[in-house]
C-alpha cells in the first residue's frame, strides 16, 4: 500500500521531476488497534516493518498518532496507537486521492 501510488509525476519551474502531494486520512480508531509504549530505540520505520512487514508504512503510524514531520524517532514513554485494519486506510487513500 504506497501513498505515492495515484501521485502525479509534475515538473517544477526549473524543470526538475516531482511528486504531488499525496493527501493522508484521518485514520479513526477501531478495535483491532494495537498500544504500545515506546522504549529509547523505537523509530516509526521500525515499528511500520515489525507491525506490517513494511518500513515504509511509518506514515500511518505517524497519522494515526498526529506526529510532525521531522524524524522518525519517537521518544521513549510515548503511548502509540498501532492501527491494524490497514485495508481501510487504503480505501480511504484511494477515495481521496483516486480522482486525481
Amino acid at each position: 500500500m504506497s501513498r505515492y501510488k495515484k501521485s502525479l509525476v509534475i515538473q517544477n519551474n526549473e524543470n526538475k521531476r516531482q511528486l504531488s502531494t499525496t493527501l493522508i486520512p484521518f485514520i479513526p480508531t477501531d478495535a483491532s488497534d494495537v498500544y504500545i509504549i515506546t522504549t529509547t530505540d523505537d523509530r516509526l520505520d521500525l515499528l511500520a516493518n515489525k507491525f506490517y512487514g513494511d518500513a515504509t508504512k511509518w506514515w500511518i503510524i505517524a497519522s494515526a498518532n498526529n506526529l510532525g514531520k521531522g524524524t522518525l524517532l519517537v521518544p521513549a514513554n510515548t503511548r502509540l496507537r498501532i492501527p491494524l485494519n490497514t485495508r481501510t486506510i487504503q480505501d480511504q487513500i484511494e477515495l481521496f486521492n483516486g480522482s486525481r
